[in-house]
C-alpha cells in the first residue's frame, strides 16, 4: 500500500511524514541521522499494523530550525511527542533506528505512559561524550560553527550520481536502499540536485549526554525492548553490549546485515518485530 504524505505544525515548524494503514496498535517509526521517513518503506511492506514515519527536523521534507537556533538531538524528543499528540495517539509502538533509537529511548524514558513496546535498530541510547571531554567538544563545535557559512553542499548533475555516493554513507548501503533515501533526500538547484538535509546536522555536537546520563535514561524504560541488531552492523562490533544490562526487560536478535539491515533485509526485521508484538500484547482496561 502507497503511503501518505503526512503534515504536522511543530513549535513554529512544519514536520513531514509518510503514514500507512493497517490493524492494531499503530507503530510510530523514527529514522536515523541523515536518513528520512523513506528509510521505512521496504518494512512498511512486510507489517500489518498502522505506522507513520517520520520525517526529523531537517531530514527529508521536513523545515528547518531557525538559522538563529542551535540544534540539539534532545529538541527531538519534543517533537515526537507533538507528532504523536496530533496523531491523536495516547499509546503505541515505538520503533527507532540508530539516531533514531537513541531518540526513542529518551522518549520512552521521559513518557514510559505512551510506549507499549520499544523496538530499536542497531542503536540503544543517543551518543555520549566523556565528561571530561565535554570543553573540547564544545570548541569544536563553535569552530564548526563559525566555518560553516563558508561551506556549501556538493552539487550532482545527475540524481544517479547522488544515489551513488549515499550507497558510501555510514555502515555502507545498497544501491535500491539508497535511491528510496535519495528520493526524499533531493532539491533541485541550479547545476543539478543536491541534499535538503539541514548542513548544521553534519557540525559537531556541541553537548552530548554522558555515559552516566544514558544508564539514567535506559533505566529509567518500563516497556518491554527487542534490540535488532546487524551482524555487519553496529551490533556486530559489540557497540552496546555494556548497555544492555541497564534495561529492566529486554531481548537481543541478531540478523545477517549491516547497519541499515531494516531496508536491506526488511521481511526478516518485520518477523522479529511481529513476533514481539505477538509476545508482549497491548494491556487494556
Amino acid at each position: 500500500m502507497k503511503p501518505v504524505e503526512r503534515h504536522f505544525s511543530v513549535f513554529g515548524q512544519t514536520l513531514t511524514a509518510l503514514q500507512w494503514e493497517g490493524q492494531g496498535e499503530p507503530v510510530l517509526a523514527l529514522h536515523g541521522w541523515l536518513d528520512n521517513a523513506a528509510s521505512y518503506v521496504p518494512l512498511a511492506t512486510h507489517l500489518e499494523c498502522p505506522m507513520v514515519a517520520m520525517d526529523f527536523s531537517g531530514h527529508g521534507h521536513s523545515g528547518h530550525r531557525p538559522p538563529e537556533v542551535v540544534t540539539h538531538l534532545v529538541d527531538h524528543v519534543r517533537d515526537v511527542q507533538a507528532v504523536a499528540d496530533q496523531l491523536g495517539w495516547e499509546r503505541f509502538t515505538l520503533v527507532g533506528h540508530s539516531m533514531g533509537a537513541g531518540i526513542a529511548c529518551l522518549f520512552a524514558a521521559a513518557c514510559p505512559e505512551r510506549v507499549s513496546r520499544l523496538v530499536l535498530i542497531e542503536g540503544l541510547g543517543p551518543p555520549a561524550t566523556p565528561g571530561k571531554e565535554v570543553a573540547t567538544t564544545l570548541r569544536k563545535a563553535l569552530d564548526d560553527m563559525q566555518a560553516l557559512p563558508g561551506k556549501r553542499k556538493p552539487v550532482y548533475t545527475e540524481v544517479a550520481d547522488a544515489v551513488a555516493a549515499r550507497t558510501k554513507g555510514f555502515g555502507g548501503l545498497s544501491h535500491e536502499a539508497s535511491a528510496l533515501l535519495v528520493e526524499r533526500g533531493l532539491m533541485p538547484v541550479d547545476g543539478g540536485w543536491t541534499w535538503r538535509a539541514d548542513s548544521r546536522l553534519r557540525l559537531t555536537s556541541s553537548l552530548r549526554l554522558t555515559e552516566e546520563q544514558v544508564e539514567g535514561f535506559l533505566r529509567h524504560i518500563t516497556a518491554p525492548v527487542c534490540l535488532v541488531l546487524g551482524e555487519q552492523g553496529m551490533g556486530g562490533q559489540g557497540s552496546f553490549d555494556h548497555r544492555l544490562e541497564w534495561l529492566a526487560n529486554a531481548e537481543v536478535v541478531r540478523l545477517p546485515g549491516r547497519h541499515h539491515l531494516h531496508m536491506e533485509q526488511p521481511g526478516d526485521v518485520a518477523r522479529v518485530i511481529e513476533d514481539f508484538r505477538r509476545r508482549h500484547p497491548v494491556v487494556t482496561d
